[in-house]
Parts: C-alpha cells; structure tokens; sequence
C-alpha cells in the first residue's frame, strides 16, 4: 500500500512537534505493513464517510480512508483524553 497526504493534513501536519512528525513516521510504516498493527488501535471513526483513525501518540490521532491500494491521509490533531 502507498499513502497520499491531503491539503488539510499537510497544513496541520507542520504545525507539530518533531517528536510527534517522528512518531508518525513510525506509525505511518507500521499502517501500510498491517492495520491492525497493536500500536495503531486504527479503529472506523465515521462508518458512513469511511473513514479511520489511528494513533500516533496519547495525544494525537491522525485520520484516513482507503481506497484502490492507497491510504489517503485526512487530518492529524490533538486527541482529547
């Protein structure tokens, strides 16, 4: 699988610490080997838009769909506990 990143994530993707850009890398390569990978906890967000999120730290989720062999990237933010 490859990854596409969306305006939107890219933009608050930037505005993130390079802790969390590095977390997301790690996170990122465990997605396209296995979504089911323990570390993610990718779990549907919205059954009706497809789409999922995914962990990257405590504090943040970044937010996807699949479609034709590509996860395309929506959003990343700040997860509230």
């Amino acid at each position: 699988m490859k990854y596409l990143r969306m305006p939107r994530f890219k933009s608050e993707f930037k505005k993130f610490s390079p802790e969390v850009r590095l977390a997301f890398q790690k996170q990122i390569s465990y997605l396209l080997q296995d979504i089911r990978h323990p570390s993610l906890r990718a779990k549907k967000y919205d059954e009706g838009l497809d789409i999922w999120q995914a962990r990257v730290t405590k504090n943040v989720r970044f937010y996807f769909r699949s479609q034709g062999g590509v996860y395309i990237l929506l959003n990343i933010r700040r997860h509230k506990d």
